[in-house]
């Protein structure tokens, strides 16, 4: 895992705990106090919403205590490796993309943060500028060149 992917989860962590979880017993307690829970809909709700958290907060305690951090800046960028960004060439479309290669925890292909584990991320692992790589995804196969790769910061 990255440096920031383990802020970012770390916060959320402490966020689930200090706030989201003191909110949902509030909210149990108020619907409580509305009478019988049997068919009170504000009780279920608020029920459902603690489980969801709590599962939230196991998992990330497990994958903070399990998380091996990487300092990516470490290694040089001649090759395509965890944490760095790589630019990539759609040799179809001309159009450039930018992704930076992270844990599956960090992952977030809105962001430009490509899971190491997914088609892609496997595809492109080890391979240098200028390298081709054909990348077979759900619409077929697509041909990319590796333009630049660079260490994360």
């Amino acid at each position: 895992m990255t440096p920031g992917g383990y802020e970012r989860l770390t916060e959320e962590l402490r966020r689930l705990k200090s706030g989201d979880r003191p909110r949902i017993i509030g909210e149990i307690r108020a619907a409580r106090e509305h009478g019988d829970i049997s068919e009170n809909a504000e009780y279920h709700a608020a029920k459902e919403a603690q489980g969801h958290i709590e599962a939230r907060i196991k998992l990330l305690e497990d994958l903070l205590a399990r998380a091996e951090v990487v300092e990516p800046a470490t290694q040089p960028p001649d090759r395509v490796r965890f944490g760095t960004t790589v630019i990539l060439e759609d040799l179809n479309s001309g159009e450039e993309i930018s992704y930076t290669l992270v844990s599956e925890y960090e992952a977030d292909i809105s962001q430009g943060l490509l899971s190491i584990q997914s088609p892609v991320g496997r595809a492109l692992i080890g391979r240098e500028v200028e390298d081709e790589v054909a990348i077979r995804v759900p619409s077929g196969t697509r041909a990319f060149e590796i333009r630049s790769i660079k260490a994360l910061r």
